[in-house]
């Protein structure tokens, strides 16, 4: 009896001690950057030192006052946090396609996939959980409903959740705050400047261009080309900026597959140049007796926006719309935007994907996008 009393103690010991180690299960996977640090880390969270940061939605957040890993509320955060902190990163909004996988270093290419709270709407909060962030962090737009949308993450996942605004405009702003919320404030500061320099430099290019000059343009896309970003849209707002961007309808949409249109309509506007997003009809239009019609096909005027890692001009539209500002005032106003469109590329990928492109990596990139 005594040895059978023995051996059920035993029994209950492992038990017990392998459902404390079942406890660890929030350490990030191997293959993440920040795997190294997250299991100690995860198991003095509730005794480290927090400090107040007020987001960009007012609302006033304990967070740990060093912070290693970090996770995007989705890909529009991404972009701007891969640029800066890639090595903090416990996940990625989705897994990289494969077009981003040649400018994108491999210790990367398996972080775990967390999802999205907007966009997608699959934010993965038990992954989450599971990859043990210290903050989560949103960048972008604010939605109308982002107090309730921040705490709503915050209370389900136990892991403080904060807003910070960028638009073009305001981009470099958000790098600052992100290096003083990160400890990389030199890093941010070189982001932020590079931002502010090319946003700049758009702006005088368009003032010497002329508000009368400014090439009549639609954006096409969809699997039949035949959804635009319409003026006005949040993801029109580079083309309305550098184009006179004629797709105008009733109710722009927020969504970055834009407004469904007619052939019929846009003979109608009949652009002097079309841009085509990156899996749209392109390839097609030069045989196509219906797009045939159309001015900007007829004078080859139509470009295939470059795709990797990210679609230049948006979607998402982050920060990689600075390199489809760079791009667009080359092709639109080639006389003005004197530059080397390979250097700057170069540069841009330097920067915010951590690539040192190569020339035929450019040229892969530029090959339907600078003209025929």
């Amino acid at each position: 009896m005594k040895r059978l009393l023995s051996l059920l103690l035993a029994v209950v010991m492992v038990f017990a001690i392998a459902a404390c180690n079942g406890q660890s299960s929030a350490t990030p996977a191997s293959g993440s950057p920040a795997a190294a640090e997250s299991a100690s880390a995860s198991d003095s969270a509730s005794s480290a030192p927090t400090v107040k940061f007020t987001d960009s939605a007012g609302r006033v957040v304990d967070i740990p006052a060093k912070i290693t890993r970090i996770a995007a509320s989705g890909a529009m955060a991404q972009i701007v946090l891969f640029a800066l902190a890639p090595d903090m990163l416990v996940g990625v909004a989705s897994k990289w396609s494969d077009a981003a996988k040649p400018y994108i270093d491999a210790k990367y290419a398996d972080l775990p996939v967390l999802g999205q709270f907007y966009g997608s709407g699959d934010l993965n909060l038990e992954e989450i959980a599971a990859q043990a962030p210290q903050v989560i962090i949103d960048v972008g737009e604010a939605k109308s409903t982002i107090v309730a949308d921040m705490d709503g993450i915050t209370k389900q996942v136990g892991i403080p959740t904060i807003h910070i605004d960028a638009a073009t405009n305001t981009m470099a702003d958000a790098y600052r705050t992100l290096g003083k919320l990160l400890g990389l404030e030199d890093k941010a500061e070189v982001l932020a400047k590079y931002c502010e320099t090319v946003n700049s430099r758009t702006k005088e290019i368009m003032t010497q261009v002329g508000s009368d000059k400014k090439v009549n343009l639609v954006y096409c896309l969809g699997d039949n080309g035949l959804n635009v970003l319409a003026q006005g849209s949040y993801h029109a707002e580079v083309l309305d900026i550098m184009s006179n961007n004629i797709a105008v309808v009733k109710d722009p949409s927020s969504k970055g597959n834009g407004n469904p249109i007619d052939m019929e309509q846009l003979l109608k506007w009949n652009p002097d140049v079309i841009i085509f997003a990156p899996g749209s009809v392109y390839k097609t239009v030069g045989t196509d007796p219906a797009w045939q019609q159309l001015s900007a096909i007829k004078n080859h005027k139509y470009y295939e926006v470059p795709n990797g890692p990210y679609n230049w001009m948006g979607f998402p539209p982050s920060v990689n719309r600075y390199m489809g500002m760079i791009w667009l005032a080359q092709v639109l106003y080639p006389d003005t935007a004197k530059y080397s469109m390979f250097d700057e590329t170069a540069k841009y990928y330097e920067l915010f994907y951590h690539c040192t492109l190569t020339q035929t990596q450019y040229d892969s990139l530029v090959a339907n996008s600078l003209g025929k």
